[in-house]
């Protein structure tokens, strides 16, 4: 079930390198760019970067199957 009124922003990294994407409900009124700013500034732009590295890790040569009984 979605949640209702979820909207997706985009954040880049201060240094421009890498873009993430954030879901977040926002209350009537609220200052969206004061609150995209708040989270580029705390979002934890390291271990995004090493998840995504783990997640695309190229696999080199074969590795040995396990035969299923």
């Amino acid at each position: 079930m979605a949640i209702p009124n979820a909207r997706r922003f985009q954040i880049t990294n201060p240094d421009g390198s890498q873009r993430a994407t954030i879901v977040a409900v926002l209350p009537k009124g609220a200052d969206v760019d004061a609150y995209l700013k708040d989270a580029t500034a705390r979002f934890d732009w390291k271990a995004y970067s090493d998840a995504q590295a783990r997640q695309f890790k190229i696999r080199v040569g074969q590795q040995k199957q396990k035969k299923a009984k």
